[in-house]
């Protein structure tokens, strides 16, 4: 179930953040292409469980938020981060939401390095704090209309359909990486869910009430 749309009748601002947070993305994952060893330049800045655990690198929690390690996993993290991004920024405003992302992000790794301590592949991209925005989305507007690719065939859902079925995934995911060492085909899943997890907190505490203002059908 691939998001491709969602509903922004009721947003008052331009994204910003959001669309700066994509330039980044792209622009860090372009300077990645550049580098004579690439692998090198994820271990130095990517974010590695075991050396965390040990006090160092604490830096490439943040680092890592902008490395990615293909052109899939970074058009999927953009993809998510586009459709959904824009209302939550709009709901929190530009500086809060930016900090939101910021922590999220952080609190998707230390969840990993908690999961898998002695892990020595680097961690990296944008999913943990995407996954916090997710959970924002999912608090403030759960019912907004979302479209979505299933297979070849376009559908209209509630958000929390759509994204139900991605967290479910991720905690089943997640359950069967424990058994490998918390990582699953190179994705760290415990991230996944530590991000979505500290989204719920911090929206919780954060909400603004301006987000509970009513959501209107895609025409």
């Amino acid at each position: 179930m691939i998001p491709i749309g969602d509903d922004n009748t009721y947003r008052r601002t331009v994204p910003v953040v959001t669309y700066g947070l994509i330039a980044l993305n792209v622009l860090v994952f372009l300077a990645e292409l550049n580098q004579l060893d690439t692998g090198n330049f994820l271990v130095q800045w990517g974010a590695v469980p075991v050396r965390i655990s040990h006090g160092q690198g604490l830096e490439t929690l943040v680092t890592s938020m902008f490395l990615h390690a293909g052109w899939w996993h970074l058009l999927g993290n953009m993809l998510f981060l586009f459709v959904f991004g824009d209302n939550v920024e709009d709901a929190f405003g530009h500086v809060r939401y930016l900090l939101f992302y910021l922590v999220c992000g952080v609190l998707a790794g230390l969840a990993q390095v908690l999961l898998a301590p002695d892990a020595s592949l680097p961690g990296v991209g944008a999913s943990g704090a995407i996954s916090g925005v997710l959970a924002a989305y999912l608090i403030m507007f759960g019912t907004n209309p979302v479209r979505v690719l299933l297979g070849f065939f376009p559908l209209v859902v509630p958000a929390y359909v759509m994204i139900g079925v991605w967290i479910v995934l991720q905690f089943f995911n997640g359950l069967a990486g424990v058994a490998q060492t918390a990582q699953s085909g190179g994705v760290a899943y415990g991230a996944h869910i530590g991000g979505f997890v500290g989204g719920i907190v911090l929206t919780l505490v954060l909400r603004p009430s301006s987000s509970r203002r009513p959501r209107s059908r895609l025409r």
